[in-house]
């Protein structure tokens, strides 16, 4: 049998509290029997939602805490209200101490961020972390990052990036040489800040055989799936995540409309019901929910804060599959197969960004 994999949960962070949080890891629990897990928050709050999941409260064990960081809290309010005692602040530190293989919270991203790079640091050969988020496409999934770690980005870092995501792109998958693109305003190779331009050419350059550099890619490959892995700085990332997200809730509203409009519209809809059903299943966003923190030295996931328990199930799911597969020994020989990349590497560009939630 195989060792199980221990998981912290920030059961304070998010919008909707232990409630939700912990419903969600009930669920990702009866997918993964060989999980155990540290759930960190108010005692009293946890055990009573625990006895409606008896399955997760055997294989739990509760840590009390006093502080929650709130959602609205900036990363430095963050740390000196929170380090050492938050249940978010615990969570992570659980994997720095080996009672966890993973940490999961729908916690404040900003504060989640700042949280993880002072405790873990980051990964020897990175400059700075990224977050990795899994993209639908029409071929199947992509991932996409740098998701909103932080503002901007040097040549080097992209590069770092293009290396955390295609190990990433091989652990869940399983593509042994997975393709790797730069998101710039064009796909010509005289477009684009000089940043993005400079990464293109380092990557170009990498004889490396365990991802392959495409070149450019436009915003509309992202859906289409043309590369496995794209790789963006965090501002623009976030701006088309958030997009990508609004768009789908606006095209579902839409179809909602259309199909209740008249009778002939109600018809069709019930003779398309399993074609709608597909279309609904593709565009759940819970089916992809989960940021994973990469270039730290641990596994940490950011599930969103408004998830419902499916959502973080997803998330905690997300955990599971990077331990199991050994994500960060992946990024590791990665790095260093690459030793002039490595030497590169400097101290962190710029700080984490302020307010993100």
């Amino acid at each position: 049998m195989s060792v199980p994999v221990r998981i912290s949960i920030d059961a304070m962070g998010g919008d909707h509290g232990p409630e939700v949080v912990l419903k969600g890891v009930a669920i990702s629990q009866a997918r993964h029997p060989d999980t155990e897990f540290v759930l960190f928050g108010d005692e009293s709050r946890l055990k009573a939602v625990l006895v409606s999941y008896p399955a997760l409260a055997a294989v739990s064990r509760i840590v009390h805490t006093d502080v929650v960081v709130g959602m609205d809290d900036k990363p430095s309010q963050a740390l000196r209200a929170g380090r050492y005692k938050s249940s978010m602040w615990r969570c992570i530190d659980a994997v720095k101490q080996h009672q966890a293989d993973a940490a999961v919270s729908a916690g404040n991203t900003g504060a989640l961020m700042a949280m993880a790079k002072v405790n873990l640091r980051t990964m020897p050969g990175i400059g700075r972390p990224a977050i990795a988020a899994i993209w639908p496409t029409l071929k199947g999934e992509s991932i996409v990052l740098d998701m909103g770690a932080s503002i901007g980005a040097t040549a080097q870092s992209l590069v770092e990036m293009a290396i955390m995501g295609a190990a990433m792109a091989r652990t869940i998958f399983d593509i042994p040489q997975p393709s790797v693109g730069l998101l710039n305003v064009g796909v010509e190779e005289i477009k684009g800040v000089e940043e993005v331009k400079e990464a293109g050419r380092l990557l170009k350059e990498d004889t490396h055989s365990d991802m392959r550099y495409h070149g450019f890619v436009e915003g509309n490959d992202i859906g289409a799936g043309t590369v496995d892995v794209v790789v963006v700085e965090g501002f623009s990332g976030n701006i088309a995540l958030k997009t990508a997200e609004g768009t789908a809730k606006q095209i579902a509203t839409y179809l909602r409309a259309a199909m209740g409009r008249t009778w002939r519209a109600r018809l069709g809809y019930l003779l398309a019901r399993d074609a709608f059903q597909m279309l609904r299943e593709k565009m759940d966003p819970r089916r992809s929910n989960g940021g994973v923190f990469l270039g730290l030295n641990g596994v940490v996931i950011k599930s969103h804060g408004g998830a419902d328990a499916e959502g973080f199930a997803a998330a905690v799911d997300l955990g599971y599959d990077m331990v199991r597969h050994q994500l960060l020994t992946r990024i590791e020989k990665s790095l260093l197969s690459r030793p002039a990349a490595r030497a590169a590497s400097g101290p962190a560009e710029a700080a984490v960004a302020e307010g993100q939630s």
